[in-house]
């Protein structure tokens, strides 16, 4: 069962797609919006995202573009927009596939399949006995999953795409977060935590300048 989230403004065609990926099994989140899209994204472990480009508040493209900073979760658009270039725009910002409306449910289900069979086949990132796996949302240390909240789970996330180099405090807020504007006890508690279930995790403090995950 995969968790996927559907934007679209369309009361009629969000109701279709739903029911189709409930009868797959599938957890299914709708929402209406463009910012509601990015706050649910923050918030919830995706594997999939469904998304149109002509929705209020910030556009389809928008929410894309705002999503791949932090991301790599799989996206399919699903618009009536099927000129070349919003389709271009789109696959450069690492679409798993475009669908045109009007469109065949029972076809958008098998893209849905196929996009979620890909995406079983990730490779995880290992940190020392660490192993990370984007696909699904598990850590493990030793061999033995350490079970992790959201937050704790995409700080990990974030910093081990970053391997390396060193991360502000700003800049790790914003990504896992969307904002600035947060109690840094906040953020101290989260790298608290992860440090405490993950005592070989190789996470030194830039003393002034953030964190860095060492390695490459």
């Amino acid at each position: 069962m995969a968790n996927i989230l559907v934007v679209e403004d369309d009361l009629v065609i969000s109701q279709v797609v739903c029911e189709f990926l409930k009868e797959q099994g599938h957890k299914v989140i709708p929402v209406f919006d463009g910012q509601i899209a990015l706050e649910t994204f923050y918030q919830e472990a995706l594997d999939l995202i469904i998304l149109d480009i002509m929705i209020p508040s910030l556009t389809g493209l928008e929410v894309l573009k705002e999503i791949r900073k932090t991301s790599q979760v799989p996206v399919l658009m699903l618009t009536a927009m099927g000129d070349e270039y919003t389709q271009l725009v789109s696959f450069n910002q690492l679409i798993s596939d475009y669908v045109v409306k009007p469109f065949s449910p029972l076809i958008l289900m098998k893209r849905v399949e196929n996009i979620l069979r890909q995406k079983g086949g990730d490779e995880k990132l290992d940190i020392a006995d660490i192993s990370v796996y984007p696909t699904s949302g598990s850590v493990s240390l030793g061999g033995k999953e350490v079970q992790l909240t959201k937050k704790e789970y995409d700080i990990l996330l974030y910093l081990a795409k970053r391997r390396g180099q060193i991360v502000s405090r700003d800049h790790l807020m914003m990504g896992i977060w969307g904002y600035t504007e947060l109690d840094s006890r906040v953020l101290d508690n989260h790298i608290k935590n992860l440090r405490k279930k993950l005592p070989t995790l190789p996470l030194k403090t830039v003393v002034g300048r953030g964190y860095q995950l060492e390695g490459k």
